[in-house]
């Protein structure tokens, strides 16, 4: 496999892929596992190395931690919403604001990596019990974009973000020899 050296996207952007039940395990997995893949890449990090940009310009490792449990929240609520209501109007938020407050600044990392193994506890037992047609079915409407998105495209895609973010993670880790 080819080594991706654009740093703001270490395994690529993601590419939805068409329903199968191989797939639905997959990104299953990747749900439910992602806390403790996340725990272990910041591992041993000490304050210095976490309050270091992934990349020139990037967030923090800290600011990356606060971030992922900041958006699993929203979708989390997202497939909530999705499931109980016909094509919901999602709420957008600012994440460039939000990885930016206190919270974030102050809190150490161990907090999110807490909430994200809870989070995920629930997320995972809901989306795992979600009927297969369910998935192409139901839909939500992302305002910003102008998009209709189907719950199948969402599992996709959070299922990558978490491994986006930790890939952040391990090749600065990698990078600077921690």
């Amino acid at each position: 496999m080819e080594q991706n050296t654009d740093l703001r996207y270490p395994i690529g952007q993601y590419e939805p892929q068409p329903f199968s039940i191989e797939q639905k395990i997959e990104w299953l997995a990747d749900i439910k596992f992602l806390p403790q893949i996340l725990e272990s890449s910041i591992l041993n990090l000490d304050e210095a190395q976490l309050h270091t940009p992934y990349r020139e310009g990037g967030w923090t490792l800290n600011q990356v931690v606060h971030h992922v449990a900041d958006s699993h929240m929203n979708a989390y609520c997202r497939f909530k919403l999705g499931l109980t209501e016909e094509n919901p109007v999602i709420r957008p938020y600012d994440e460039k604001g939000w990885a930016e407050l206190n919270d974030v600044k102050k809190l150490p990392v161990n907090i999110s990596i807490t909430l994200l193994y809870a989070l995920h506890i629930r997320w995972h037992e809901m989306l795992k019990n979600i009927p297969d047609d369910d998935w192409n079915n139901r839909t939500v409407f992302h305002p910003e974009h102008k998009k209709t998105l189907r719950l199948w495209f969402l599992l996709g895609m959070y299922a990558w973000h978490g491994k986006h973010h930790v890939a952040h993670i391990n090749a600065l880790r990698e990078r600077m020899g921690w």
